[in-house]
């Protein structure tokens, strides 16, 4: 495990808030230090609804993308490459999302919480991760995949992680900024979130606050609860 630890506002130690709820910290690999940080929220006591039969909104909820949001397209671009990924082939989930709205195609609906991440997924132009914390065991760090790991993803059979980043517990590998697993996902029976922004290296720690803070405020509206820790990792 790295010794880059979780930190921010919101810990009164090094590793105090992830600490609480995966059993030690969070950390980025030494590798991967130079390439992105991960904006990185907990919540407490949230209520998630299933959405999939609720009327559809018109276009995608009104949500739109800025110019500085559009921006950060080519650096999520330029981040897939330094990972070794073909953004063509594998696109990360912000602009999938984007993708399908210019398109014209339904908005996907799954539950109160993921919705809220998609849509600000969508106006930041950044890939999300939601995980259900009650599913995630020890440490979490996010590194490169070895030969032959892999995970059972949402709605693929299987996702293929040799070489590519991605964040690993205890249990194995469990999220990336493409697409996440089964084991981890949110469903209406979490209660605890864990949501992680992968976010390019050049993109400001300041703009990465804005993006927490909309997020925040986006998720306790969604689902309520209370968040209970943020951070920036890493956070120099």
């Amino acid at each position: 495990m790295s010794d880059t630890r979780a930190t921010g506002a919101a810990a009164s130690g090094a590793v105090a808030g992830v600490a609480a709820t995966t059993g030690a910290g969070l950390a980025v690999a030494d590798d991967l230090h130079g390439v992105v940080r991960l904006g990185v929220l907990r919540f407490e006591g949230v209520s998630v609804r299933a959405t999939a039969n609720d009327p559809a909104p018109d276009g995608a909820a009104g949500l739109g993308v800025s110019a500085e949001a559009e921006a950060r397209v080519a650096l999520v671009r330029a981040m897939y490459r330094r990972f070794g990924i073909d953004p063509t082939r594998t696109r990360p989930s912000s602009e999938s999302l984007w993708r399908r709205v210019r398109r014209g195609l339904p908005w996907p609906r799954i539950n109160t919480l993921v919705d809220a991440c998609n849509a600000c997924s969508l106006v930041t132009q950044l890939p999300f991760g939601l995980y259900d914390l009650d599913r995630i065991t020890g440490p979490v760090e996010l590194r490169r995949g070895g030969e032959g790991d892999e995970y059972a993803g949402i709605g693929k059979p299987v996702v293929h992680l040799g070489g590519r980043p991605a964040l690993y517990d205890a249990a194995g590998p469990f999220g990336n900024p493409t697409s996440d697993s089964a084991r981890t996902m949110i469903t209406p029976d979490a209660v605890r979130a864990l949501l992680v922004v992968y976010a390019p290296r050049p993109v400001p720690a300041g703009d990465l606050k804005s993006v927490l803070e909309l997020s925040a405020a986006r998720v306790l509206e969604a689902s309520g609860g209370a968040e209970t820790g943020r951070w920036i990792i890493p956070s120099g």
